[in-house]
């Protein structure tokens, strides 16, 4: 983005006295154009600065007559060009003078109102100086090789102030041409530290990339200014030598020494690490990284054996010690055993680079450090050192060269990768050009900590919908819990690393962090979509959501992430009461395994008591695109009957109708699989023995499920007949002739109408085949503390489904029967999960209890 473009839509007025000199109108002819010369950086009137006010000059005019001939008003202009000229023409340094006042008087009225200027500008700004200081150099070097072949004529030309650049030294030379010299090593010295500037601007891109900062990779651009310095050196380098006997047995020593450190620190800090080894980095996981030497195709001579650069791991301790010797000392010893870390350093002509490519690296073990205090494994950060040893064209310099990748962190099991992942990105966010490795702040302002989760987010998620503030306020409220703040008091606030990543949430089993992160997970894979169409408020808290909805019609509805799930999505909905008022209910939150057995469209379409997306859109309007075109009924290719898998929910409301007529509920799907596991084969009769205890004679214990969720949420399978007739089962596992005889009588024992077989490896958590060693106790807090997230159903299928011995069963029923019937009403399966609150149906309007997000949903 150009100034002009932001400047000619602000009030002229604010810009009154600027134009004063030159038209405005002219200044809109010019815009871009006039952005992009180095106005700003021509400082002097010595016979360079001239000469570029005189190009620049000559350039304008000839840009201004070309687009007059394009404009309706020709004649206008060319009077105004030609007011210019006649102007400026003798003295072009005016012009200069004037252009730079009129660019620095627009910058201050950006910066007044928007407070920063396009990062664009920024970065055009510092290539125009570079330019300039660039062309400044060859200009220095022709002027000493005129000073050196004719001495009396280039002493006229030169500029009175060049003579007097050099009165602050302690010994000033006693001719003109070590004058010059010492002011050409100066700029130099100046060019070099630009360069270096920007290859760690380069390097600090690279590292916010890693969490989703847009990233220019191409070192083109760069590689071709540390070629055109090196080139100025070496024209620069041989006019000292060719002046050695001028400057003397004092200066030359001093200067060659200058000339030494420019060489050295270009050529070590154009080694770069190209392409980064992954951040959070398994053990015995290959991966690869790449190397680049950009002075490498201008300063390694052709050899017979090619040089190699090799790969170590090294602690943050190593890291700090070969930064402090400027990547000077040799590594002493690797703290991983690396496989396959040794490759040649290549030059391709045709693209004109000059890389190592490790493409099958291994990490075969790390050797980890002593910890400080409470720190675990996941905040250890090492990194990989590349080294190699080359000599240079043309002195045969012979130069190590050493190169630290971003941080890493080494992890042995998939369980460590999401605090691995915390500690990178904080990392990553937070850390400083030129730090000390690998320190960073322990408290960052939030509205840093706002901008790195956005960034984060919209990275993950692949969209360009990011955070809004409410969002912010949201996730303040969390990170900090508190409740009563304002969102201006959070903006001033600090977080701390403790608070993001080591601190457990009040009343959960997980970090700040780690629910987040399960949100970032959960919308990339199933929700994509759905946030980037605005349909997802997401980071809301149920309270909120109460009073939002509570004087909404009825069927309102709208999407939230679960405060009490990691990874889970849920819908709250207004009903209306027995008694009229309206109430908020949640359904119980869908994780990505749900989602990808039924999307959120097709469940949202299935509930027919949802009718509008807060505030007043109808569903079909808001989430038509998402719905599922492709469900068939009849008979498919093959002469099956085709089957479609449809969501329903069943309130407190619905089982106290279906009690006050005793009926079953339409879903027992849950209430069943809390008891034994019952085979096809069983028989009502054979049940009644093993159910009394249990229950009291009469319907199977139609009591709601202790959440404070709607109960009897499950996926019928709906089975359609050659008539197009379908009726719901509550298990896609039936016999044949359950399904496809409808004149069968339908059982009224819920038991024997729902016959799951045992199938010991259905539900079973899949056991980790991933190493084990002595790091293994530093998991996420909440893989111990809370089941995981994506845990299917059935709801109460505990991750080992052995069946106990027959006499632990039997004490186990003749226990719960001591209590007798009363225990039925508030009934607790067995195999509930720990940490969540008991039923009571009286909280489940607007109560406490129903704020819990306890119960997954269960699938047939």
């Amino acid at each position: 983005m150009s100034l002009w473009s932001i400047v000619s839509h602000m009030p002229p007025e604010e810009f009154s006295g600027l134009f004063a000199e030159f038209p405005r109108s002219l200044r809109c002819l010019l815009a871009d154009w006039l952005e992009n010369q180095p106005w700003e950086f021509i400082n002097g009137s010595d016979a360079f600065c001239t000469s570029m006010a005189s190009g620049m000059l000559s350039a304008m005019l000839e840009k201004l007559r070309s687009a007059a001939s394009s404009d309706g008003q020709q004649c206008q202009i060319l009077q105004q060009v030609s007011g210019i000229e006649n102007a400026y023409r003798r003295d072009p340094l005016r012009l200069v003078a004037v252009l730079k006042a009129i660019l620095e008087g627009e910058k201050a009225a950006v910066l007044k109102r928007d407070r920063h200027l396009p990062l664009s500008f920024h970065r055009r700004q510092e290539e125009l100086k570079f330019s300039l200081g660039l062309q400044r150099l060859q200009h220095r070097v022709r002027e000493i090789q005129a000073l050196r072949d004719n001495p009396a004529a280039a002493s006229r030309q030169l500029n009175v102030q060049d003579l007097q650049l050099k009165a602050t030294e302690t010994k000033p030379p006693e001719s003109e041409l070590p004058t010059l010299i010492l002011e050409a090593v100066k700029e130099l010295e100046v060019a070099k530290q630009q360069v270096l500037k920007r290859i760690q601007i380069w390097k600090r891109q690279q590292q916010l990339a890693g969490n989703g900062a847009l990233f220019e990779e191409n070192l083109a651009p760069l590689q071709k200014r540390c070629e055109s310095l090196v080139e100025v050196y070496f024209q620069l380098h041989q006019q000292v030598m060719a002046a050695s006997a001028e400057l003397g047995a004092e200066l030359l020593p001093r200067l060659l020494e200058r000339f030494n450190e420019v060489l050295s620190s270009l050529v070590k800090s154009s080694f770069l690490v190209e392409k980064q080894p992954p951040q959070v980095l398994k053990t015995q996981t290959k991966f690869q990284a790449s190397a680049r030497f950009l002075l490498g195709p201008q300063l390694l001579k052709a050899s017979a054996k090619p040089y190699m650069v090799r790969a170590d791991m090294v602690t943050e301790k190593q890291a700090r010690e070969l930064a402090l010797s400027a990547y000077s000392n040799a590594l002493s010893e690797s703290t991983g055993e690396i496989m396959h870390n040794v490759v040649a350093l290549e030059t391709n002509p045709t693209s004109g680079t000059c890389c190592a490519n490790f493409k099958n690296v291994l990490l075969k073990k790390i050797k980890r450090c002593e910890r400080k205090g409470s720190e675990s494994v996941t905040e250890e950060k090492c990194a990989v050192l590349f080294s190699t040893t080359v000599a240079l064209t043309p002195s045969n310099l012979s130069v190590h060269l050493q190169v630290l990748s971003l941080p890493i962190v080494v992890i042995v099991h998939g369980n460590q990768d999401n605090n691995a992942k915390a500690t990178v990105l904080w990392d990553n966010a937070f850390s400083e050009i030129d730090r000390v490795p690998f320190v960073v702040a322990e408290r960052v302002p939030w509205e840093k900590m706002c901008d790195t989760l956005n960034l984060k987010f919209m990275a993950e998620v692949q969209t360009t919908k990011g955070l809004l503030k409410e969002h912010y306020f949201f996730l303040a409220q969390k990170i900090f819990n508190d409740h009563s703040a304002s969102l201006e008091d959070f903006q001033s606030r600090s977080v701390s690393w403790a608070q993001f990543n080591k601190e457990i949430l009040p009343g959960r089993g997980f970090t700040f962090w780690q629910w987040f992160d399960g949100v970032l997970d959960l919308t990339k894979r199933c929700l994509k979509s759905y946030w980037s169409d605005r349909l997802i408020i997401g980071f809301i808290s149920k309270q909120y959501v109460c009073k939002l909805l509570s004087t909404e019609p009825d069927g309102t509805f709208l999407l939230r992430f679960s405060d009490s799930e990691i990874g889970g999505v849920t819908i709250a909905h207004v009903i209306r009461g027995k008694d009229g008022s309206s109430q908020v209910e949640n359904i119980q939150p869908f994780s990505a395994k749900d989602l990808s057995i039924r999307s959120l469209g097709d469940r949202i379409r299935d509930l027919g008591q949802l009718r509008n997306l807060y505030p007043n859109t109808p569903k079909d309007q808001a989430f038509g695109s998402h719905y599922n075109t492709e469900e068939q009924t009849g008979k498919d290719g093959r002469g099956y009957v085709s089957t479609a898998i449809k969501m329903t929910v069943e309130s407190e409301r619905d089982q106290q109708a279906q009690r006050a007529v005793g009926g079953p509920p339409e879903a027992p799907q849950a209430q069943m699989l809390s008891l034994p596991v019952l085979q096809p084969e069983l028989h009502p009769e054979s049940l009644r023995s093993v159910l009394s205890p249990i229950c009291p004679p009469g319907p199977f214990c139609p009591q709601p499920l202790p959440t404070g969720y709607p109960t009897g949420e499950n996926i019928n399978m709906m089975v359609s007949d050659n008539l197009g007739s379908s009726f719901p089962s509550t298990s896609p596992v039936l016999s044949p002739s359950l399904v496809m005889d409808p004149t069968l009588p339908r059982c009224q024992d819920l038991a024997f109408r729902n016959p799951l077989p045992f199938m010991p490896n259905q539900y079973m958590t899949e056991a980790s085949s991933e190493p084990q060693d002595e790091e293994m106790p530093e998991l996420a807090p909440f893989t111990s503390m809370v089941d995981p997230p994506l845990q299917s159903s059935p709801r109460w299928m505990a991750p080992s489904m052995d069946l106990p011995p027959s006499s632990d069963f039997e004490q186990f029923l003749q226990e719960v029967s001591l209590e007798g019937p009363a225990l039925c009403p508030p009934f607790t399966p067995p195999l509930q999960r720990s940490g969540y609150p008991s039923p009571n149906p009286s909280c489940w309007g607007l109560g406490e209890s129903r704020w819990d997000d306890s119960v997954r949903p269960g699938h047939a």
